[in-house]
């Protein structure tokens, strides 16, 4: 499938930092909670990662981190999940951040 560049800037990808973080036992595969502000523009919105593998909990405040912020919503067990963090796999699987490696302001939009 190819994809055009319209078609990619439709993609709305920030830059966020997270705020707070804490376990989520009810999901079915293990994952946190995650706040992530986005700035001024988009204010603190919420998910969940399937990040404990690489992560702690109390490590992750602070973290900034790039995020898709206009997929619908979608309910993950009792958590409305309002953005997608990204990220990718390592060589087994488990989820790695994308995080930028300068500092940049928060909201900062991806091209």
């Amino acid at each position: 499938m190819t994809l055009s560049f319209d078609d990619f800037l439709k993609v709305d990808i920030r830059v966020g930092q997270i705020t707070k973080a804490e376990p989520f036992p009810e999901a079915r595969k293990p994952a946190f909670k995650l706040w992530v502000d986005f700035g001024a523009e988009l204010g603190v919105k919420k998910s969940s990662a399937q990040i404990t593998t690489h992560y702690d909990v109390e490590d992750l405040p602070g973290t900034k981190v790039l995020a898709v912020v206009n997929f619908p919503p979608r309910q993950i067990g009792p958590v409305m999940s309002e953005v997608l963090v990204l990220g990718v796999p390592d060589e087994t699987g488990e989820v790695v951040l994308l995080t930028p490696d300068k500092d940049v302001p928060l909201g900062g939009r991806m091209y």
